[in-house]
């Protein structure tokens, strides 16, 4: 529902894409996109994907598609493979909406390009995080590193007919510990978030959704900035916190 809702998120993200450098491409890491072994997406022309069910029909509505790049989505295989040597180029997915939810509103007119990797749901964090470390040479190459998933995505818990309903204390400090974390560079946290124990079950009850963060968390440099455009919570047990690394 963030595609027609106005609120703390959906305003960071809108005023962030203006302050952003233009990218030649967007690197999208998806928490919808789960796979067995790595892929990225490589067509010039990846199709949307509505990939939710019984929502408002104006979501559906909604046309977002820019264009892929093949050349930079080829280069981000090469790079995955120091790590994976079996990623691959996949032409069959496309843009799903963890990607095209997002970039509605960071980049509004759909004039850059993007690709996606999906995510590897048989391999540990540590594998996850280095994948991410690995594509960090993109950055000097214009691409932007987007990893779009939820710190905390506990759906069985959710109160989905109230978007404001008030967090549960395990959700907030899961999300908290985790802010420190990211703040402090603190990568092995990240990575065994689980030692965490019940405040990680509770945040974290299947990793699609986490795994994404350590993408753009393992790119940042030594001594590079931090920030947060979004602290909010949705639903009871979703943190939409979202995190920028660099500075613009």
């Amino acid at each position: 529902m963030n595609l027609v809702l106005e609120n703390d998120y959906t305003r960071g993200l809108r005023q962030l894409g203006p302050r952003l450098p233009r990218p030649e491409a967007i690197c999208v890491v998806s928490a919808h996109w789960l796979t067995r072994g790595t892929f990225v997406s490589c067509q010039p022309e990846p199709r949307q994907i509505y990939d939710f069910y019984g929502f408002p029909q104006e979501l559906y509505e909604i046309r977002y598609r820019p264009q892929g790049h093949p050349g930079l989505a080829a280069r981000a295989v090469e790079l995955l493979r120091g790590v994976v040597p079996t990623a691959a180029c996949d032409a069959g997915w496309g843009d799903d909406h963890a990607g095209w939810s997002v970039l509605h509103h960071l980049f509004p007119k759909a004039d850059v390009p993007v690709f996606l990797v999906s995510i590897d749901m048989a391999a540990p964090a540590a594998t996850h995080l280095a994948l991410g470390r690995a594509l960090a040479p993109l950055r000097d190459e214009g691409v932007l590193i987007l990893g779009s998933g939820n710190i905390v995505h506990n759906l069985r818990l959710a109160d989905l007919g109230d978007v404001d309903a008030p967090p549960e204390p395990l959700g907030l400090a899961f999300d908290a510990a985790m802010k420190q974390a990211l703040l402090a560079g603190d990568l092995e946290t990240l990575v065994n978030y689980q030692q965490l124990g019940e405040t990680a079950r509770y945040a974290v009850p299947t990793p699609d959704h986490y795994y994404p963060m350590l993408y753009p968390a393992a790119v940042r440099g030594q001594g590079e900035p931090l920030s947060f455009t979004c602290e909010i919570f949705q639903n009871r047990a979703v943190s939409m916190r979202a995190f920028l690394v660099g500075e613009h």
